[in-house]
């Protein structure tokens, strides 16, 4: 346990050094379960969104996107049973008055602050409330959206009167959703604020099971899009009595994280629960009948798939000198592709030489950083903790032969390429 907290500082420690993530509001002391993601963090979610969106959207025939408002009518969460049932046991210590989720206590009853009793447990709300317009009364009360899924169940009716589907089909959307966590904790695994990628697959009640195996592969096959280590994945069967009031099956997807074994990704069958609730309804060409169709939901959270992702790729080897730290994370993936640098920037006909090599790979693959800050050792290794693959350096031989030296991050080897042969090669390996 104490090698996975050392493991967990490192990870925090190089996302915040390198420009991954900071704390939210960190000038002000930070506000608890906000984090804000640096350039670095920023690029590697739009890599991972990306590549979700092409598997699950661009790839299919039967997938339609979804961007729905975050501010929903009131009357969404009444009937879905937020307002009622959205709730988390919350305990308040008797003598620190430091409250805390009554299910999270180290030893039930003790407060983990400073081991006095706690009181009992009490039901809390976990949705944030608004008001919308000027005047503050009841009518005006709004919530922040604590899931995406319901703004694709009430837009069901648009998308078939829009493009008239046939089942199966589904809806996906990725998108913010806000929950008042009692204790967030483990950095960006449970925070208040968090972005969801998830679907609604629309489909016949008797084909559910074999909609369930099939959805159940491809999220597996998505891990490994990722570069997620599944060996550290292990899935948990949820047993009925834990069931969600809406699941009639639920799978959850466990990833062994330094804190322990927890939730990354879930695929429910929710059956016709939503869309029975909101009154929905759709005409079956097959026999000219209205069916309430069921619903598989494959769920992945966006900042726990970042978190999952780093742990994955993080590497050390030990050198004669010092530690080498690596992300080796899949090229797709990376926030850089590649580096390019003049071995000596204070030399015109080299730096010339490498900015012009560099405005090639921009234009081609976009993300492509300038890197001229310190030796080539140096660069090398700051390149290697925020994942590049590989690194370019423009020396005096390419003023007279064209060639470069590229190097591989994860084995560290080096070869000499033609300036020409550079996008022929990095494109190779993307693919």
């Amino acid at each position: 346990m104490e090698k996975d907290s050392v493991l967990m500082e490192k990870i925090i420690s190089l996302a915040k050094r390198r420009g991954f993530v900071y704390q939210g509001s960190d000038i002000y002391g930070g506000l608890a379960g906000t984090w804000d993601y640096g350039h670095l963090g920023v690029a590697l979610k739009n890599n991972i969104k990306g590549l979700w969106w092409k598997k699950f959207v661009d790839d299919r025939r039967d997938m339609y996107g979804i961007d729905a408002a975050i501010l929903m009518h009131p009357g969404v969460w009444k009937a879905s049973g937020h307002v009622d049932t959205f709730t988390d046991p919350l305990v308040e210590c008797t003598k620190c008055k430091k409250r805390f989720r009554a299910d999270q206590l180290e030893k039930a009853g003790i407060c983990d602050s400073c081991g006095a009793p706690t009181g009992e447990a009490r039901n809390f709300n976990m949705m944030f409330q608004t008001q919308v317009g000027a005047v503050e009364d009841s009518s005006a009360t709004v919530y922040l959206r604590p899931e995406t899924a319901q703004g694709m169940f009430v837009n069901f009716k648009n998308v078939v009167d829009s493009f008239h589907p046939k089942l199966p089909f589904g809806t996906a959307q990725i998108g913010k959703a806000f929950r008042n966590e009692i204790t967030p904790r483990d950095f960006i695994f449970r925070v208040r604020e968090f972005e969801q990628m998830e679907i609604e697959y629309f489909i016949r009640e008797n084909d559910w099971e074999k909609q369930f195996e099939y959805w159940k592969d491809e999220m597996i096959e998505w891990m490994d899009i990722v570069g997620i280590d599944q060996s550290k994945v292990h899935e948990l069967e949820v047993e009925k009595e834990d069931l969600a009031h809406y699941s009639r099956r639920t799978v959850d997807f466990e990833f062994d994280f330094p804190f322990g074994k927890k939730e990354l990704y879930g695929l429910a069958y929710r059956t016709n629960f939503d869309l029975n609730i909101h009154k929905l309804e759709y005409v079956d060409e097959e026999n000219a009948q209205k069916i309430v169709p069921h619903v598989i939901e494959p769920s992945f959270g966006l900042d726990r798939t970042v978190l999952a992702v780093l742990l994955s790729a993080y590497n050390e080897e030990e050198k004669e000198e010092d530690t080498r730290v690596f992300l080796k994370l899949k090229p797709s993936v990376a926030p850089v592709i590649c580096a390019v640098s003049p071995l000596l920037k204070n030399k015109p006909e080299l730096v010339g030489k490498a900015e012009e090599i560099f405005g090639m790979l921009k234009k081609e693959f976009g993300r492509v950083m300038w890197d001229d800050n310190g030796n080539i050792g140096k660069r090398y290794r700051r390149q290697d903790e925020i994942g590049t693959p590989w690194c370019i350096v423009i020396d005096f031989d390419t003023l007279t032969d064209n060639t470069v030296t590229i190097r591989d991050r994860d084995t560290g080897s080096q070869i000499r390429l033609k300036d020409y042969e550079l996008v022929g090669y990095i494109k190779d390996r993307l693919n």
